[in-house]
């Protein structure tokens, strides 16, 4: 009795991250699951500044125009309009955030949905749609409508 391999092993290689990673091309899936934890991240370190945005915006009139003040014309170092992209920023990463989580839980719900196509699928959707609701929420933040 003769054994044939019926095809040679893969062979593993260490990879270079200086050569190696920046030709790698990221699946849509991967992009989504990176900007997930990165999205959570951001909304976490910026918690302060969405406490003291609530804080400012509910305590009283006096409190509400020094809020208004602060986006049109800035807050100490601060200018208006790195205030406003600092809220842009976490407009992003909740809209991102929370459109990646109703995709996990689609995919945990329904057993159908974790194919390759509806990961490849569902991923570029949530990337389109968190990018597109930014973009028309950042419209609004900038006074463009």
């Amino acid at each position: 009795m003769t054994t044939t391999p019926a095809r040679p092993r893969p062979e593993f290689r260490n990879i270079n991250a200086l050569s190696d990673l920046p030709t790698y091309r990221l699946p849509a899936a991967g992009w989504v699951s990176i900007l997930h934890r990165v999205s959570g991240v951001l909304m976490f370190v910026l918690l302060p500044f969405i406490i003291w945005m609530f804080d400012t915006s509910v305590s009283s009139e006096f409190s509400y125009a020094r809020f208004k003040s602060a986006f049109n014309n800035g807050l100490g170092f601060a200018p208006g309009w790195f205030m406003k992209l600092v809220a842009l920023a976490l407009i992003w990463a909740y809209l991102h955030h929370f459109i990646a989580g109703l995709r996990h839980v689609w995919m945990d719900v329904s057993h159908a949905a974790v194919t390759k196509e509806f990961g490849t699928t569902s991923a570029r959707v949530t990337l389109v749609l968190s990018l597109l609701l930014t973009v028309v929420l950042g419209a609004k933040l900038f006074g463009l409508y």
